[in-house]
């Protein structure tokens, strides 16, 4: 079972979901992906999700960012057509690229009053008493269709990214994510920075800073900017040893204009 919040480890909320798993499925091995999504930020979760997944096996993957906890979404969990792997959590788009990355949803429960769930439900602690318990249940084999109720997969709610357009000759994307070096991953594919002339060891613009598309970090000076692909193959920016959302002034969704360098 992987396990993704946005809990932090500053209090005991990690830590109570492990026990609870440990009370229900003692030999089914945890591994915690990550606890330091930003607090309510359920794309960069899903995001993280998308890019982290593939390197483990299959199984049983709870998630919990729930800025709606308590109120009218659903939790939810669901079978994905590839590699049958489970995700359970928060019906607000959290698991949708992942389960987009694996074909799509083929079965979903609402597991809101979950046979499985614990009682009584507290209405702001789901990760604990409605999603750890019933990750616990699958991860153990019993059957999604026995965790909730019937879900028609069409009625998830999925995640829309802000897509890149071409002005001109430029490609505008938008800042999709950030990680702790200040690297940013580009809602922008590969595809259309070919189209536009771009080779890799060719400069180019960005935001009018000059940059670029290079392989690594070492391809470039200390405190230079550099548009490669990152380990997960997105298109990111980064500056060697340095913070390229600083250097760019950038948030999140904000746009990145990327010219060709000499125009």
């Amino acid at each position: 079972m992987t396990f993704l919040t946005d809990y932090g480890y500053e209090d005991e909320f990690v830590g109570v979901c492990h026990g609870v798993v440990a009370r229900l499925a003692p030999e089914v091995r945890v591994i915690d992906l990550t606890h330091g999504v930003a607090r309510h930020d359920v794309r960069s979760g899903a995001l993280i999700l998308r890019r982290a997944l593939p390197f483990f096996p299959p199984g049983v993957h709870l998630a919990v960012v729930d800025p709606g906890v308590g109120g009218e979404r659903r939790a939810i969990a669901a079978r994905t057509a590839e590699e049958e792997r489970l995700l359970v959590g928060p019906d607000n788009g959290l698991l949708s690229l992942a389960a987009a990355r694996f074909g799509g949803v083929v079965e979903a429960v609402d597991v809101s009053r979950s046979p499985h769930r614990l009682e009584p439900v507290s209405a702001t602690f789901h990760g604990r008493d409605t999603f750890a318990p019933v990750a616990a249940h699958l991860a153990l084999g019993e059957p999604l269709a026995e965790a909730g109720e019937p879900l028609d997969p069409e009625v998830l709610v999925g995640l829309e990214l802000p897509r890149a357009r071409a002005e001109g000759d430029d490609v505008v994307c938008h800042a999709l994510a950030f990680d702790r070096f200040g690297n940013v991953m580009l809602g922008v594919e590969h595809e259309e920075l070919t189209a536009m002339g771009l080779k890799l060891g060719g400069g180019v613009l960005v935001n009018g800073d000059e940059a670029r598309y290079t392989t690594t970090f070492a391809d470039v000076p200390p405190g230079a900017l550099l548009l490669y692909e990152d380990a997960y193959r997105a298109l990111s920016l980064a500056v060697n040893r340095g913070s390229a959302a600083d250097r760019l002034g950038l948030d999140l969704d904000g746009e990145v204009r990327i010219a060709a360098a000499g125009r």
